[in-house]
């Protein structure tokens, strides 16, 4: 697990190998949510990139009938 310092500015440096396991990119745009005591960083994608996710999802599941 890698450690990261908060500068004066309130700035951090995402370590290299997060960056490259994310895919992240100078000026990438990242939601930050506040989770109990923790902050998380979402990278922000386009709607276009999100086509296809859920592709292969079970939907055999039972639903309620005005739910079909």
């Amino acid at each position: 697990m890698d450690v990261v310092t908060l500068s004066p500015k309130y700035q951090v440096v995402i370590p290299l190998a997060v960056r490259e396991a994310l895919g992240l990119a100078p000026g990438q745009k990242l939601r930050v949510f506040r989770y109990g005591d923790r902050v998380e960083l979402i990278p922000v994608k386009k709607a276009k990139d999100l086509r296809g996710f859920l592709k292969g999802m079970d939907t055999s599941i039972s639903r309620d009938d005005d739910r079909v």
